[in-house]
């Protein structure tokens, strides 16, 4: 009975955050997706160029797939909640290409006080299959379909991290400012159906790559460079 209403409450807080971060995060204009992939292309630089970010550096040849949030969001009073959009961009494992991005919508509760809204920017990178495979449905949790961890950052760099995907975060100079431990990814049908101007799933811009957009280009190229350096 007990986890049954911790359950009800964490779904309950789930969507609170998803009110709360449908305000913070309006319906969406006619260039919105390709801000938000600019965004991420300038993320991910800011990222590549990070002295402390030496296991993005060292990993992202591995990786099966980045996703890159440029601005999760956490707010509330009491109960509250984390949220934000991100582009996934997936590694062909033939030519070692990128391909995407495909949108995503991330949200996930809090409990405990907190008061007003602050902000991190994330950088993922998948590790696995399985968390590849994960994402390529129309919504997963991190944490229980897909492990997650921290990513180290600066002296601790060196560290082997065994999991299927590894997050990266700042939040004003502040590294590993937000957990991302149960938050809901859920695939934002809306945005890849405006961007690529007709109805795709992860699977058909990741796996099949029937679609493309040449806004995406530079941030393929930074991603792209990044592994081959």
């Amino acid at each position: 009975m007990r986890n049954h209403i911790l359950q009800h409450i964490r779904v309950s807080a789930i969507a609170i955050a998803v009110v709360l971060f449908g305000v913070v995060y309006p319906a969406f204009g006619a260039s919105a997706p390709e801000k938000l992939v600019s965004r991420a292309e300038a993320t991910f630089s800011d990222f590549q160029g990070d002295p402390q970010m030496h296991w993005i550096r060292d990993h992202i040849h591995d990786a099966k797939a980045v996703i890159i949030a440029p601005d999760i969001r956490r707010a509330g009073f009491v109960v509250g909640g984390s949220g934000g959009r991100a582009v996934m961009l997936a590694r062909d494992p033939d030519t070692g290409n990128f391909s995407g991005p495909a949108f995503y919508t991330l949200a996930s509760a809090s409990f405990g006080f907190q008061a007003g809204i602050d902000k991190s920017e994330v950088v993922m990178l998948v590790m696995t299959d399985k968390g590849l495979n994960s994402l390529l449905s129309s919504r997963f949790k991190l944490g229980g379909d897909a492990s997650i961890a921290a990513g180290p950052v600066g002296e601790g760099s060196a560290s082997s991290v065994t999991t299927d995907v590894v997050a990266f975060s700042r939040s004003k100079g502040i590294y590993g400012g937000i957990n991302l431990d149960g938050t809901a990814v859920t695939v934002n049908h809306d945005w890849n159906r405006h961007y690529y101007h007709k109805d795709v799933t992860p699977t058909d811009i990741l796996v099949r790559q029937s679609v493309s957009n040449p806004n995406a280009g530079k941030l393929m190229d930074e991603i792209q460079q990044a592994r081959a350096d």
